[in-house]
Protein backbone atom coordinates (compact mmCIF):
# COMPACT_ATOMS: atom_id res chain seq x y z
CA UNK A 1 0.00 0.00 0.00
CA UNK A 2 3.13 2.21 0.95
CA UNK A 3 4.29 1.57 -2.39
CA UNK A 4 1.10 2.39 -4.32
CA UNK A 5 0.71 5.80 -2.42
CA UNK A 6 4.60 7.03 -3.08
CA UNK A 7 3.74 5.65 -6.90
CA UNK A 8 0.69 8.23 -6.76
CA UNK A 9 2.73 11.21 -5.11
CA UNK A 10 5.33 10.85 -7.88
CA UNK A 11 2.40 11.03 -10.49
CA UNK A 12 0.97 14.13 -8.66
CA UNK A 13 4.26 15.85 -8.77
CA UNK A 14 5.04 15.65 -12.15
CA UNK A 15 1.73 16.32 -13.21
CA UNK A 16 2.12 19.35 -11.20
CA UNK A 17 5.19 20.23 -12.95
CA UNK A 18 3.47 19.32 -16.64
CA UNK A 19 -0.03 21.70 -15.50
CA UNK A 20 2.34 24.56 -16.59
CA UNK A 21 2.88 23.59 -20.13
CA UNK A 22 1.63 27.15 -21.23
CA UNK A 23 -0.04 24.77 -24.48
CA UNK A 24 -2.74 23.59 -24.42
CA UNK A 25 -5.52 20.70 -26.21
CA UNK A 26 -9.07 20.19 -26.29
CA UNK A 27 -10.29 16.49 -25.55
CA UNK A 28 -13.85 15.73 -25.03
CA UNK A 29 -14.85 19.89 -24.98
CA UNK A 30 -12.36 20.36 -21.99
CA UNK A 31 -8.90 22.52 -21.88
CA UNK A 32 -6.16 20.84 -20.81
CA UNK A 33 -2.40 21.58 -20.56
CA UNK A 34 -0.59 19.39 -23.59
CA UNK A 35 1.84 17.33 -21.79
CA UNK A 36 -0.27 16.72 -18.54
CA UNK A 37 -2.61 15.26 -20.96
CA UNK A 38 -0.18 13.37 -22.86
CA UNK A 39 1.10 11.83 -19.75
CA UNK A 40 -2.41 10.62 -18.47
CA UNK A 41 -2.60 8.98 -21.83
CA UNK A 42 0.61 7.25 -21.35
CA UNK A 43 -0.59 5.83 -17.58
CA UNK A 44 -3.83 4.35 -19.31
CA UNK A 45 -2.33 3.06 -22.13
CA UNK A 46 0.48 1.47 -20.38
CA UNK A 47 -1.98 0.05 -17.68
CA UNK A 48 -3.97 -1.77 -20.76
CA UNK A 49 -1.11 -2.82 -22.53
CA UNK A 50 1.11 -3.69 -19.59
CA UNK A 51 -1.02 -4.38 -16.49
CA UNK A 52 1.96 -6.47 -14.48
CA UNK A 53 4.30 -3.23 -15.66
CA UNK A 54 7.64 -2.53 -12.74
CA UNK A 55 7.17 0.80 -10.88
CA UNK A 56 9.90 2.24 -13.17
CA UNK A 57 8.45 1.33 -16.11
CA UNK A 58 4.83 3.36 -14.77
CA UNK A 59 6.99 6.28 -13.64
CA UNK A 60 8.78 6.65 -16.53
CA UNK A 61 5.30 6.46 -18.50
CA UNK A 62 4.12 9.48 -17.06
CA UNK A 63 6.93 11.71 -16.86
CA UNK A 64 8.00 10.79 -20.58
CA UNK A 65 7.50 14.52 -21.65
CA UNK A 66 8.22 16.03 -18.28
CA UNK A 67 8.31 20.09 -19.56
CA UNK A 68 8.89 19.06 -23.03
CA UNK A 69 7.79 22.89 -23.65
CA UNK A 70 11.26 24.10 -22.31
CA UNK A 71 12.97 22.71 -25.02
CA UNK A 72 10.75 24.46 -28.33
CA UNK A 73 11.22 22.28 -31.41
CA UNK A 74 12.02 25.57 -33.63
CA UNK A 75 14.71 26.74 -30.82
CA UNK A 76 16.91 24.04 -33.43
CA UNK A 77 17.60 23.88 -37.35
CA UNK A 78 14.18 23.19 -39.08
CA UNK A 79 16.06 19.92 -40.72
CA UNK A 80 16.88 16.35 -39.93
CA UNK A 81 19.67 16.99 -37.94
CA UNK A 82 18.25 19.61 -35.98
CA UNK A 83 15.67 17.33 -35.29
CA UNK A 84 17.59 14.35 -33.83
CA UNK A 85 19.70 16.95 -31.60
CA UNK A 86 16.24 18.18 -30.54
CA UNK A 87 15.17 14.76 -29.52
CA UNK A 88 18.60 13.35 -27.56
CA UNK A 89 18.27 16.67 -25.75
CA UNK A 90 14.74 16.42 -24.96
CA UNK A 91 15.53 13.16 -23.54
CA UNK A 92 17.99 14.42 -21.99
CA UNK A 93 16.15 16.89 -20.03
CA UNK A 94 12.96 14.78 -19.19
CA UNK A 95 15.87 12.27 -17.52
CA UNK A 96 17.16 15.51 -15.79
CA UNK A 97 13.79 16.73 -14.59
CA UNK A 98 12.62 13.36 -13.34
CA UNK A 99 15.86 12.51 -11.40
CA UNK A 100 15.12 15.81 -9.49
CA UNK A 101 11.23 14.98 -8.90
CA UNK A 102 12.47 11.75 -8.17
CA UNK A 103 15.35 12.21 -5.74
CA UNK A 104 12.87 15.00 -3.62
CA UNK A 105 10.56 12.01 -3.14
CA UNK A 106 13.18 9.64 -1.82
CA UNK A 107 12.95 7.39 -4.21
CA UNK A 108 15.79 4.69 -4.45
CA UNK A 109 18.58 5.24 -6.11
CA UNK A 110 17.83 1.95 -8.33
CA UNK A 111 14.60 3.04 -9.37
CA UNK A 112 15.83 6.73 -10.12
CA UNK A 113 18.34 5.10 -12.46
CA UNK A 114 15.92 2.93 -13.91
CA UNK A 115 13.56 6.16 -14.95
CA UNK A 116 16.48 7.56 -16.57
CA UNK A 117 17.92 4.50 -18.43
CA UNK A 118 14.21 3.93 -19.93
CA UNK A 119 13.68 8.04 -20.82
CA UNK A 120 17.06 7.74 -22.12
CA UNK A 121 15.96 4.88 -24.56
CA UNK A 122 18.95 2.58 -24.29
CA UNK A 123 19.15 -0.79 -25.35
CA UNK A 124 15.36 -0.56 -27.64
CA UNK A 125 14.69 -3.97 -28.87
CA UNK A 126 17.04 -5.16 -26.62
CA UNK A 127 15.92 -4.01 -23.02
CA UNK A 128 12.24 -5.79 -22.65
CA UNK A 129 11.07 -2.84 -20.78
CA UNK A 130 12.82 -0.09 -23.05
CA UNK A 131 9.84 -1.86 -25.54
CA UNK A 132 7.59 -1.54 -23.67
CA UNK A 133 7.92 1.98 -23.17
CA UNK A 134 8.59 2.54 -27.12
CA UNK A 135 5.30 0.49 -27.79
CA UNK A 136 3.08 2.58 -25.78
CA UNK A 137 4.30 5.64 -26.43
CA UNK A 138 3.96 4.50 -30.76
CA UNK A 139 0.15 3.59 -29.60
CA UNK A 140 -0.31 6.58 -27.85
CA UNK A 141 0.74 8.41 -30.94
CA UNK A 142 -1.53 6.38 -33.53
CA UNK A 143 -4.65 6.51 -30.79
CA UNK A 144 -4.34 10.15 -30.61
CA UNK A 145 -1.77 12.06 -32.23
CA UNK A 146 -2.67 10.32 -35.90
CA UNK A 147 -5.85 12.01 -36.35
CA UNK A 148 -3.93 15.86 -36.16
CA UNK A 149 -1.01 14.48 -38.25
CA UNK A 150 -3.06 13.51 -40.61
CA UNK A 151 -4.40 16.91 -41.48
CA UNK A 152 -0.97 18.55 -41.40
CA UNK A 153 1.06 16.54 -44.03
CA UNK A 154 0.44 14.19 -47.44
CA UNK A 155 -0.22 10.66 -47.40
CA UNK A 156 3.73 9.77 -48.60
CA UNK A 157 4.92 11.39 -45.44
CA UNK A 158 2.07 9.77 -43.47
CA UNK A 159 2.97 6.32 -44.78
CA UNK A 160 6.54 7.14 -44.20
CA UNK A 161 5.73 7.85 -40.37
CA UNK A 162 3.49 5.07 -39.96
CA UNK A 163 6.16 2.47 -41.43
CA UNK A 164 8.90 3.94 -38.89
CA UNK A 165 6.25 3.56 -36.18
CA UNK A 166 5.17 0.41 -37.27
CA UNK A 167 9.61 -1.41 -37.18
CA UNK A 168 9.59 0.69 -33.80
CA UNK A 169 7.49 -1.94 -32.19
CA UNK A 170 7.55 -5.40 -30.89
CA UNK A 171 4.92 -8.02 -32.15
CA UNK A 172 2.62 -7.20 -29.38
CA UNK A 173 2.41 -4.02 -29.73
CA UNK A 174 1.33 -3.99 -33.83
CA UNK A 175 -1.23 -6.40 -33.05
CA UNK A 176 -2.33 -4.10 -30.43
CA UNK A 177 -2.26 -1.14 -32.60
CA UNK A 178 -4.27 -3.18 -35.16
CA UNK A 179 -7.20 -3.01 -32.56
CA UNK A 180 -7.38 0.28 -32.01
CA UNK A 181 -10.50 2.06 -33.38
CA UNK A 182 -9.18 4.24 -35.77
CA UNK A 183 -11.12 6.85 -37.92
CA UNK A 184 -11.25 5.24 -42.13
CA UNK A 185 -8.14 7.53 -43.29
CA UNK A 186 -6.19 6.26 -40.76
CA UNK A 187 -6.82 2.84 -41.24
CA UNK A 188 -6.48 3.14 -44.93
CA UNK A 189 -3.09 4.70 -44.59
CA UNK A 190 -2.20 1.39 -41.98
CA UNK A 191 -3.16 -0.80 -43.99
CA UNK A 192 -0.76 1.30 -47.16
CA UNK A 193 2.26 1.55 -44.87
CA UNK A 194 1.75 -2.17 -44.11
CA UNK A 195 1.54 -3.23 -47.66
Amino acid sequence: MAELQKLQEAFNAFDEANKKDPNTEVFNGKTYPKELLYAQRMTSTLNNFASAASEALQLTARCQHICRWEIPRDSYEMNRVGYLKWRQDLKKHHAKKATEILTALNFDKETIDQVSFLLLKKQLKKSAETQTLEDVICLVFLDYYLEPFIKKHDDDKLIDILQKTWKKMSEKGQNAALKLQLSNKASELVAKALA
